[in-house]
Order: C-alpha cells, then structure tokens, then sequence
C-alpha cells in the first residue's frame, strides 16, 4: 500500500481526478482518499513512480509518499 500526499486537491472532483488516474494505470487499484488531511492511499501493484506520475500527470503533484 502506497500513502501519498497530494496538497492540491480540495474538492470532489480533485477526489474523482486522482481517483481516475490511479484507475488508468492499474484498473483493479483500490483508491482511498482523505480530503481533509490530503492524503491518497493506494492498494496497487503498479510501481509506486507510476502512481506518483499518473496523479501528477493530473494536475495534482505528490509533495510525499511512502
């Protein structure tokens, strides 16, 4: 499991972006956000670069991850 921190977003449509592009690199990803605190957690067996790049590639950059 990836958790990422994601600054920019703060609506729900920043909620469905990210969630989109996680989906666009791996289809069965499960996605769970928290838009209060910013954080994105990721079940995905994608490479954590993919996933950071795919939500950037959004318009939202990870300011962290682990």
């Amino acid at each position: 499991m990836y958790q990422l921190q994601v600054e920019e977003m703060s609506c729900g449509h920043c909620v469905a972006s990210v969630t989109k592009a996680v989906k666009a690199v791996d289809a069965q990803a499960s996605v769970e956000v928290d838009l209060a605190s910013r954080q994105v957690k990721v079940q995905s067996g994608a490479a954590l670069d993919a996933v950071k790049a795919a939500i950037a590639g959004a318009g939202f950059p990870v300011s962290a991850a682990q």
